[in-house]
């Protein structure tokens, strides 16, 4: 199997190392071969090349069986015109490998309870799939761009667009990741306002009926947004579209403690990308601070997703708990307790705990 590696900016480089070591490791116990071709990608490969995401790295990802992709994004490109932005990178990525459903869960491992800054009795025991349709709405909707008029006055347009297939196709992924869990889901949206929520409401309604053993609900997007922080336990598969799946996440990640631990994988077509929700945080990056757990998980969601590697996928996910059990903590997740590692030292807990007799 063939991974693209994009370690992109800041931890990027630094997490991907640590997720490498543990599928090395998946790969030689399992008398499996995982081959690692590297390419520049965000602002590594504006400072290389150009351009946010080279027509060789866009050529690599296709033919490749899955892309582990760091983060990207730096201050200093964030006056750049938005063709030079390493975040138009990563929008032409999923475009190109029409990786259109983005999965992210948000469990908290029961060590790291107290590490949430919500109550222990409100956190302990949450496990949710977001699900976020992540190739149309307001980010790719077009006309966009901005406009100046007669008098000389300055305004900006986005456009939110749908089609009634792509919200079938996520939804259907929401569903059948809902039929091997709780058989929930939750869709969330904004229809007492806005036209294209009133139409994925629809959608979403016509796709369940394929569904009768999954319970639906439909939230607005602000009470969705309280009940995460009120009765996280409540949830089980949220699915919404483009925008609100990207704050929503990001808000469940403080449920965990740090979204320093949250891994994501966006699927679709042949060719998924897998990469932790977090950013390229640039004050600790090269200080052997970054937690690599988001990533190593990330990269359990590739071994089970791109390779349907279950069994494989489960031993990376029980060693990451395995260390955590143990006590080992990175700054984001430290709070007083346990054994206060670095990047490395973490990564390679993780790889211990995957070896015979640990």
């Amino acid at each position: 199997m063939r991974i693209v590696l994009l370690p992109g900016d800041g931890i990027g480089p630094e997490v991907v190392e640590q997720a490498v070591a543990v599928l090395r490791e998946t790969a030689a116990r399992s008398s499996r071969k995982i081959d690692f071709d590297e390419h520049a990608f965000g602002g590594a490969a504006l400072d290389a090349e150009g351009v946010p995401f080279p027509p060789a790295t866009r050529e690599a990802c296709l033919a490749a069986d899955a892309v582990l992709l760091g983060a990207v994004g730096l201050p200093k490109y964030d006056k750049n015109p938005p063709a030079l932005k390493p975040e138009t990178g990563l929008l032409g990525l999923r475009k190109a490998l029409e990786a259109f459903a983005n999965l992210r869960p948000a469990v908290v491992h029961k060590p790291l309870v107290s590490a949430s800054t919500l109550k222990a009795e409100v956190v302990e025991g949450t496990d949710i799939l977001i699900i976020r349709e992540l190739t149309g709405g307001i980010y790719f909707g077009t006309p966009r761009g901005f406009e100046t008029d007669e008098q000389g006055r300055e305004s900006a347009v986005n456009t939110m667009r749908y089609r009634v297939d792509e919200i079938e196709r996520v939804t259907r992924v929401a569903f059948d990741c809902a039929m091997g869990r709780r058989k929930s889901v939750v869709s969330v949206d904004k229809a007492n306002v806005l036209e294209t929520s009133q139409l994925w409401r629809k959608t979403v309604e016509q796709v369940a009926r394929d569904y009768p053993e999954v319970n639906l609900d439909h939230m607005y997007v602000d009470n969705c947004s309280m009940q995460l922080i009120a009765q996280p336990r409540r949830f089980d598969v949220v699915l919404t579209e483009n925008l609100f799946g990207d704050i929503l996440s990001d808000e469940a990640a403080m449920l965990t403690g740090s979204i320093g631990m949250l891994p994501s994988a966006s699927i679709g077509n042949r060719v998924g990308i897998f990469e932790p929700v977090h950013g390229t945080a640039p004050d600790i990056a090269g200080k052997d601070i970054a937690n690599p757990l988001a990533t190593i998980a990330s990269a359990a969601m590739l071994l089970r997703h791109a390779f349907g590697w279950e069994e494989e996928a489960q031993r990376v996910e029980l060693a990451i708990a395995s260390v955590l059990e143990a006590g080992f903590r990175t700054a984001d997740i430290f709070r007083g307790d346990g054994k206060l590692v670095g990047t490395r030292a973490m990564g390679e807990a993780v790889l211990s705990a995957m070896r015979p007799g640990s």
